[in-house]
């Protein structure tokens, strides 16, 4: 039997799709990662904000099927109680799996199938006495009376500033150096799955003053894209948390100076653990299979919006990237087929040669990796509360349910306008184009069963979507 590769997932927070091989953006380590292996530029969370879109990752299943559909309130949290996850697919498979960072479990403490974990709760107390690991860590290490938090700046705020502290006492920093600790004391004699899950570059945008440096001291970066549609987005709100309005240029330069001054940091921490490998484990580098995703993107002021939770591409597209181990190299680094986060879980277990549960709906994107698809998904389809959107990547669907029996709809060329800025929705030429869309959309929600179709179209009935498996468990399609 070939030897199982060992597997390194990493996860960042709030990471745009477009910020790898970007030529705005200082990120070599990850841009190497993406010219040696295979690069998914069209890869969409289908729920773009942080809970839903992990417990995907974590099952391998539908939002449906994880009963988590958005980060609103009516929607549960992710419970350790799922049948099977992808950490202990692995632990039972044999593999020794820990986590360093971000975790999002409920309760906080719970293990998810790892074996071990050393978690960055970016300061969430959700029951009393709960400290994490990382603040644990910090109160030893950092000068008397400081805090992760003196920055002044709040977890979802589009305010910036450099980090106020020495970068070894950044979360992004403490993230990596737990993750080599673990490489260090790992069992030799077993393969190891190891998730490095960063709490940035989501916000609070923080980042270290030389990679602050990299992109306030320099001229102002292009403007963001804002669409002939946005104007309904423009009023500006003096809450440094708000989710949407028109900043001045200065403001805009700093927040998105502060956003790629993290990831350019988050960059130089991957710098380190490749290092590492290569210096002091090079037989587990040749054996190990990377994969760098996100659970979704930062809009950045894109539209006039901010933060995530919206079918745009700032929001819903995120990185997708792969690096086999030698044994298996890439023959294909760039590929434009709809992937989503329900593939890394079955993705994984391909690679480590271990049979998906019934659970897993995603598709491995191992064939991917060497040659085009005869036979893949059409489309993908994603939501988050107050909306739901369809795209293969060439095109992109959305609708907002925002008034009874109706909504607002928009329609996007992706290939023609990226950026989405030209709302398509009123084209007569496009009249049967949309009218395609707009009948997947409505097979979609037929097939759940929820009562959010009427006459054949999407209806929205004036009550939050609710999955009947909030409560109770999917078992998967041969034990239902």
């Amino acid at each position: 039997m070939p030897q199982q590769p060992n597997i390194i997932l990493i996860l960042a927070d709030q990471f745009r799709g477009d910020a790898i091989a970007n030529p705005q953006i200082q990120a070599p380590n990850l841009n190497y990662l993406a010219a040696r292996g295979t690069n998914f530029t069209k890869a969409y969370t289908p729920c773009p904000s942080c809970i839903p879109a992990r417990a995907m990752i974590f099952t391998g299943m539908s939002q449906w099927h994880t009963g988590i559909l958005s980060m609103h309130p009516e929607q549960p949290d992710m419970f350790n109680d799922y049948p099977h996850t992808l950490a202990g697919e692995l632990t039972n498979a044999g593999y020794q799996t820990h986590l360093s960072g971000k975790a999002h479990f409920t309760p906080q403490d719970a293990l998810m199938g790892f074996q071990s974990t050393e978690v960055d709760e970016a300061g969430r107390v959700e029951f009393p006495g709960f400290k994490d690991a990382y603040r644990t860590w910090f109160e030893k290490h950092a000068p008397a009376g400081v805090t992760p938090d003196d920055h002044g700046v709040d977890f979802n705020s589009w305010v910036a500033r450099p980090w106020h502290l020495p970068e070894y006492l950044h979360p992004t920093a403490w993230t990596m150096t737990s993750a080599i600790e673990f490489l260090k004391r790992r069992d030799q004699h077993k393969p190891f799955f190891l998730n490095i899950s960063f709490d940035r570059p989501h916000s609070p945008y923080v980042p270290p003053t030389p990679y602050w440096d990299i992109y306030y001291n320099r001229p102002p970066l292009p403007p963001p894209p804002v669409g002939d549609w946005a104007s309904i987005h423009e009023n500006f709100s003096l809450d440094p948390n708000a989710t949407h309005g028109k900043l001045s240029d200065y403001q805009l330069h700093r927040a998105r100076s502060g956003y790629r001054g993290e990831i350019s940091f988050l960059d130089a921490q991957i710098g380190r653990l490749m290092t590492f490998l290569r210096r002091y484990q090079p037989q587990a580098r040749g054996n190990t299979l990377f994969l760098f995703t996100s659970d979704h993107g930062d809009l950045q002021g894109d539209h006039h919006l901010w933060r995530k939770g919206q079918p745009y591409e700032g929001s819903a597209r995120i990185p997708m990237l792969l690096l086999p181990p030698e044994s298996a190299k890439s023959t294909r680094h760039l590929t434009t087929e709809p992937v989503s986060l329900m593939d890394v879980m079955p993705t994984i277990l391909d690679y480590a040669n271990i049979k998906r549960p019934p659970t897993a709906e995603g598709a491995s994107l191992t064939s991917l990796t060497q040659d085009p698809a005869t036979t893949w998904r059409p489309y993908l389809h994603g939501e988050h509360g107050h909306m739901h959107y369809l795209t293969d990547g060439k095109r992109k669907y959305i609708w907002f349910p925002q008034k009874e029996g109706g909504g607002q709809e928009q329609f996007f060329d992706l290939e023609t306008d990226p950026t989405e800025c030209q709302d398509l929705i009123d084209d007569r030429l496009r009249e049967n184009e949309i009218a395609l869309w707009q009948n997947r959309l409505t097979q979609v929600l037929t097939s759940r069963d929820c009562g959010w179709t009427k006459n054949g179209k999407p209806f929205y009935p004036g009550t939050p979507m609710i999955s009947p498996y909030k409560h109770k468990r999917w078992q998967g399609e041969t034990k239902q």
